[in-house]
């Protein structure tokens, strides 16, 4: 699969092949949509907090007397049943939103997110870029580049870039972030997504490669070492004293 190539002038300067390890995978929506759950879960704050019978301020003495009222019975005024009670169920500012995902699975769910945004086309490269940081610099380049201004803009670089990063902060929907901290919900948010050619390579160094893992000793059936049996234990004799005839 190739992209087009732009230069820091907006010009095309050719095509790059993108790593079919990065950009060919197999596409899994049930992985993506679970690692986007998990980025904005765990991003959550809650702030909503109510009170419950335990927090609301009022007595705890019973309002009357079990029995001999004719009515229904009822406990201390901070009850949940009552009007101006504690709330039993209320959303709680101490709650935990955190989801866990292995990494294997939140790589997957990267390089899925990579592979379909390839194919609809949404990826372009994008090299020689100065060191500059003016903002209007930066704004030229898009607008002569074929994307959607106004629409969600990823800018990836190799490592922090200081001119993309400061030229761009200030432009509507435009985001720069570097290879390392490439994302699912980044990837599938943004209309068109810009490696720098550099970037490619290095994302394809962090998530493209396969998992080093320990090889585990497989056991040969062929070779078996012998069964030491055990000699069982012999009980001590018990000694019989016999009575000496006279």
């Amino acid at each position: 699969m190739k992209i087009d190539v732009y230069t820091a002038t907006g010009s095309k300067n050719g095509s790059l092949d993108l790593p079919a390890a990065l950009f060919e995978a197999a596409i899994n929506q049930g992985l993506m949509h679970q690692a986007v759950v998990r980025q904005q879960s765990n991003r959550r704050h809650p702030i909503a907090h109510a009170k419950n019978r335990g927090e609301v301020i009022g007595s705890t003495k019973k309002l009357y007397a079990q029995k001999g009222t004719g009515r229904a019975r009822r406990g201390p005024a901070r009850s949940p049943l009552l009007k101006g009670g504690g709330k039993a169920f209320g959303p709680r500012s101490d709650r935990n939103y955190h989801k866990d995902m292995p990494k294997t699975m939140r790589r997957v769910a990267l390089l899925s997110a990579l592979s379909m945004q390839a194919k609809q086309g949404s990826i372009m490269g994008l090299e020689n870029y100065p060191e500059n940081v003016k903002t209007k610099d930066a704004a030229a380049v898009l607008q002569k580049m074929p994307v959607e201004l106004g629409r969600r803009i990823l800018i990836v670089t190799p490592a922090r870039h200081r001119g993309i990063a400061l030229s761009t902060r200030n432009l509507p929907n435009v985001r720069a972030i570097t290879a390392a901290y490439l994302n699912p919900e980044d990837v599938l948010g943004a209309r068109h997504i810009i490696f720098f050619v550099d970037a490619i390579a290095e994302a394809e160094k962090i998530f493209g490669g396969e998992r080093d893992r320990p090889e585990r000793a497989v056991k040969n059936p062929e070779v078996s070492t012998p069964a030491i049996k055990k000699e069982p234990k012999k009980k001590p004799v018990k000694k019989t004293s016999v009575p000496s005839s006279k």
